[in-house]
């Protein structure tokens, strides 16, 4: 039990089964298997199978699991994690498991099992084609933040939004283990010391810290759409026809670009790592083209939902005031690329590192990554008002990587 949370208890296999025979999502006497499938940082997960289907028990830690006990979090991530999934399910349910049921009082929610799919982070790492992940990730984001925006909300509705989705735990872990913990020298911070050199010249970088911390000026204050806020490739279900967002307990009224940002920085991420997977110098290259062209194309699609919106009505009364809105498509743009070398450079110095590089065999291999890694991220970050469009982003990340990548190495 615990005591900030009465009524709460964790959940066994056992207790899964028997939450969901009460519901009636299961009937009593239904033989049912359950197994413990989780293996992320925060919550338990289960799955649980009957004769006929399948569904998945998310219940949340009132501390993070990859830590222990010693670092306590709010049990109310998991209603911000289930509400955000209803407030998306409004305006792209295509892109979102179904939620069946949502119980703060146990910190759990049970929604669709998308076990037909395959983590998206998996899906890149075995360089699998997704022609259609930019162009889903690019409507999701246009929709669920359209929607939740000043320009589709009043002041008084975006204010009780954001009261809904306040989420100071999570937020927490983001501000310390994106923004700040990776531009000093600290405890927290996760990475191998043949890097250290080049970390204390990043450190010492005045130019890096300056727009950083401008970036997290931003992401503390600007609240302007409900956000996923942990948008990675691991928060993601897909296979070649279908793309699906899970995972937004660190949702909050914040940042409209920082989705943007961390999805293209994962993607930024994979293009690096294959280098250490085997492929061969052409399907290297191409697979290369194809994560630029799904980062092109979630910008595209991004821009143009948001436009078709705006053009179907918008509560605010300056959105018809000509270029308004395209000077706030232009900022996102560059907040998202600054946004993504933040969520780029933290991967390979703090917590929570990414399998895309993580799993290079070659030691020496993945450590070049690495050092490719941070030197691009901060690029991105000290550069991102120099991107005029996303063909201009795209030129460079192709010269960039390309460079960086060396396919004669």
């Amino acid at each position: 039990m615990n005591a900030h949370a009465p009524g709460y208890r964790t959940f066994a296999p056992s207790d899964a089964c028997d939450y969901l025979r009460h519901l009636g999502l299961f009937t009593a006497n239904e033989p049912l298997e359950c197994d413990e499938i989780g293996d992320g940082n925060l919550n338990l997960v289960f799955r649980v199978r009957g004769a006929g289907k399948s569904l998945i028990v998310k219940q949340a830690l009132p501390y993070a699991k990859v830590v222990g006990e010693n670092w306590p979090l709010s049990l109310d991530r998991a209603r911000i994690e289930g509400e955000a999934l209803l407030e998306a399910a409004k305006v792209i349910p295509a892109h979102v498991p179904k939620l069946h049921h949502l119980d703060p009082v146990l910190a759990l929610t049970v929604m669709e099992d998308l076990s037909h799919l395959t983590i998206g982070r998996a899906a890149l790492i075995q360089g699998r084609y997704l022609p259609l992940l930019g162009g889903h990730i690019g409507d999701y984001l246009a929709r669920t933040l359209y929607a939740t925006s000043h320009f589709a909300l009043t002041p008084r509705e975006a204010k009780a939004l954001a009261a809904r989705f306040v989420n100071p735990d999570l937020c927490n872990i983001t501000e310390d283990l994106v923004f700040i913990d990776p531009y000093f020298d600290r405890p927290s911070n996760d990475f191998p010391e043949a890097l250290r050199p080049t970390l204390e010249r990043h450190w010492a970088d005045q130019a890096l810290k300056r727009e950083v911390a401008e970036l997290t000026r931003l992401f503390l204050s600007q609240g302007e759409a409900l956000i996923h806020g942990d948008l990675h490739t691991g928060s993601l279900f897909v296979s070649e026809s279908d793309t699906r967002v899970i995972d937004p307990e660190f949702a909050f009224y914040g940042p409209l670009a920082f989705d943007i940002g961390a999805f293209w920085a994962n993607l930024i991420l994979s293009s690096l790592s294959h280098r250490g997977h085997g492929l061969e110098n052409e399907a290297r290259r191409a697979y290369r083209r194809f994560l630029y062209d799904t980062l092109e194309t979630s910008w595209r699609h991004f821009e143009r939902g948001m436009r078709e919106q705006l053009a179907a009505g918008s509560v605010d009364p300056f959105a018809a005031v000509e270029g308004y809105f395209d000077a706030q498509l232009q900022r996102w743009f560059s907040e998202a690329i600054g946004f993504a070398g933040c969520k780029a450079f933290r991967r390979i110095v703090g917590l929570a590192h990414v399998a895309d590089i993580e799993s290079i065999q070659d030691p020496a291999i993945r450590l070049e990554v690495k050092q490719d890694a941070l030197e691009l991220a901060a690029s991105l970050i000290k550069r991102r008002g120099e991107f005029v469009n996303v063909e201009a982003l795209r030129a460079y990340l192709e010269s960039a990587i390309d460079d960086r990548q060396g396919d004669n190495r």
